[in-house]
């Protein structure tokens, strides 16, 4: 295969990182590595009480995602493909957002004693939509914790993402407007990105499906 054999999917809540990585991976004959949000315990709690339950809800996520990485990093990345839902860098994007200034420091000593060293993907998908569109597919998809989300908490999402890969260069980057993309349902959509994905070496690239169907 001639396309990146490391594709990481990033994006806000609800844009579709899970559905097209899943697709990806089958595409590719990949392995697939997801976020397994339904394991942490507290989940549900944060969305209903934010401030109470912050810290352990984003502990668990950091233990979670360094442990995945570090058996990832111990694999052969010259075998198979490997696609994710999620980049390390996020975590510390949804502590910023969710803890107080004390939680963070907390937080940042742990971070900083895990000595982490991730894989640098081949390539990162970051998907944009806006808040309307995310309520949307939340609410679509249907997980009961995540009914309690409120807009003004995906906007704050919304807006660390787009700051944060205004400036990432870590890896070639491909920005997606999803907004009116629906890969779960449509093979023209995923196709089309799925041929952009194979053609992006490196650099910074844009793929906006309504200009490229005109």
């Amino acid at each position: 295969m001639d396309g990146p054999r490391y594709i990481t999917v990033e994006g806000p809540i609800g844009v579709g990182k899970t559905t097209l990585a899943r697709r990806l991976a089958e595409s590719l004959k990949g392995e697939l590595l997801l976020e397994q949000a339904e394991d942490n315990p507290f989940l549900e709690r944060f969305y209903k009480s934010p401030r109470s339950t912050a810290l352990p809800t984003q502990l668990f996520f950091l233990f979670q995602r360094a442990r995945q990485l570090a058996e990832l990093r111990q694999q052969d990345m010259f075998s198979p493909v490997r696609v994710a839902d999620f980049l390390m860098e996020k975590d510390r994007l949804f502590a910023e957002i969710n803890l107080d200034q004390d939680e963070l420091a907390l937080y940042n000593q742990v971070y900083n004693t895990l000595s982490l060293d991730a894989p640098s993907p081949e390539l990162v998908i970051y998907l944009q939509a806006p808040v309307e569109v995310l309520r949307e597919r939340v609410a679509r998809r249907g997980i009961r914790y995540e009914q309690y989300m409120e807009s003004g908490y995906l906007q704050k999402l919304v807006d660390v993402y787009t700051q944060f890969f205004y400036y990432y260069n870590a890896s070639p980057l491909l920005i997606v407007n999803a907004a009116d993309i629906d890969f779960a349902r449509s093979d023209k959509d995923y196709e089309l990105l799925l041929e952009r994905i194979m053609s992006v070496r490196s650099g910074r690239h844009y793929f906006n499906p309504l200009a490229v169907s005109l």
